[in-house]
């Protein structure tokens, strides 16, 4: 994997923004690889694709690209038409994201990572003010897509911090989400929101103590659940079969990091 892109590309484009969509979209093309199935080669959707940027012609998975110029990720990353956002993800056909950053010096990916799309849920999705009614597009609303709200485990890098991340360490994560893909409505929101929970605890040991503690904000959303701490007990044995974190002794788990 080369972490520099083709300027010369750039040779025919006097916008920064087609600039970055040339070099970053070709970049992919060519180091890019479907975490799926492993398949070096992902293939470009015809312009304006309403879906997604790639596909991979072995196992058919989508891959939508989103990149800006950072040194890092970031908690948000702007995107199109929030309307659009929130039926797409809600859709059969929703696809995985690629999301890159790169230095604009150097013209350097600095970090390329991919969230499943069965991460995706509405609360990740962030309504935009709409444009003021002097903008060509007035009243248009637009999305972020905040990134810090998705599970760890749900961010999978391929390029960390300039480091090239190992195929078989990228694939070997994708393969421990793929759970989720049968997932849906409150069943993964639950599974989701103990993950989150579990990430917020500074501690790689933590204990069911410090997971009821999230218990007030889960009944807020899940109101019409008397069961909240046998619901969190639940999720916890689902992530320990899963591999996603460690039984220690009673009431004490541990974070699985790879």
């Amino acid at each position: 994997m080369n972490l520099s892109f083709n300027i010369k590309l750039a040779k025919s484009y006097s916008s920064n923004s087609q600039i970055a969509r040339v070099l970053t979209e070709n970049w992919v093309k060519i180091n890019g690889y479907c975490p799926d199935c492993g398949n070096f080669y992902l293939r470009e959707f015809t312009n304006n694709q309403p879906v997604a940027d790639f596909y991979c012609e072995y196992c058919r998975s989508e891959y939508e690209l989103k990149s800006k110029k950072s040194n890092t990720v970031g908690k948000k990353i702007v995107d199109g038409a929030y309307s659009t956002m929130i039926e797409r993800i809600n859709s059969d056909n929703n696809p995985n994201f690629f999301f890159l950053t790169y230095d604009e010096v150097k013209w350097e990916v600095k970090n390329f990572l991919i969230i499943p799309k069965y991460y995706f849920t509405s609360e990740i999705i962030e309504e935009r003010k709409p444009l003021s009614m002097n903008a060509k597009r007035a009243g248009w609303i637009g999305c972020n897509i905040n990134i810090s709200k998705i599970p760890l485990n749900g961010r999978i890098y391929l390029v960390k911090n300039s480091e090239i991340i190992p195929k078989d360490e990228v694939i070997g994560k994708w393969k421990e989400t793929e759970f989720l893909k049968l997932k849906k409505g409150s069943s993964k929101g639950w599974i989701l929101d103990i993950m989150r929970c579990v990430d917020s605890i500074p501690n790689d040991i933590f204990t069911l103590k410090e997971i009821y503690k999230f218990e007030a904000d889960l009944k807020l959303k899940y109101p019409d659940n008397n069961f909240i701490k046998d619901k969190i007990r639940q999720q916890l044995q689902i992530l320990r079969d899963k591999g996603l974190i460690e039984f220690q002794t009673r009431g004490v788990y541990k974070k699985i990091i790879k």
